[in-house]
């Protein structure tokens, strides 16, 4: 079994409530916009020559790590989701401190309002917790979530409930029953 796998289902462990994993679809995105936007302002020069900014340096350093996981029909798209939410931030980077803030570090903070409320209706800690690497398997986690409701990957969602379970099915109550 590859990386990539094997640490999605440690991953997965922890996130078995639907309403959980519903709140890592809003927080993880404005998490990683967030890093993104307030590492836009950060300014990398090169030897008299003007680089792209320590968020692209963030990002490419990320991208390696998530391509050396394997599995690449899974982390080539995470690569480029982030690519994506990198250069939506870049422009905050010459907005006016004040917008730069708010965007920023509003998304950031508001991304982990969404996974605190998750982690509490799940009943268990946040994975990077107990194991760093959980806040870069994050943006994994959604995209697999994303390509497994669209039908794709039904080997991986196989996978991953065999090992971690299946997604909790939360009971439907009759009108006007607690």
């Amino acid at each position: 079994m590859d990386l990539a796998t094997r640490q999605l289902i440690e991953y997965a462990r922890y996130h078995r409530d639907p309403r959980n994993i519903a709140t890592h679809f809003v927080g993880i995105p404005l998490i990683a916009f967030g890093i993104a936007a307030m590492l836009a302002r950060v300014p990398l020069d090169g030897v008299g020559v003007q680089l792209p900014g320590v968020h692209w340096l963030v990002w490419a350093l990320t991208g390696v790590w998530y391509l050396r996981q394997g599995r690449w029909s899974l982390t080539v798209p995470t690569v480029a989701v982030l690519a994506a939410l990198v250069a939506l931030a870049h422009p905050l980077g010459e907005a006016p401190t004040a917008v730069w803030l708010a965007g920023g570090l509003g998304s950031f903070v508001v991304g982990w309002v969404f996974q605190a409320v998750g982690h509490v209706w799940e009943g268990r800690k946040p994975a990077f917790f107990d194991d760093l690497r959980g806040l870069l398997v994050g943006p994994m986690f959604v995209l697999v979530e994303v390509l497994m409701a669209c039908g794709l990957q039904p080997g991986v969602r196989q996978t991953i409930e065999n090992a971690a379970g299946p997604v909790r099915r939360r009971a439907v109550r009759p009108a006007g029953h607690p």
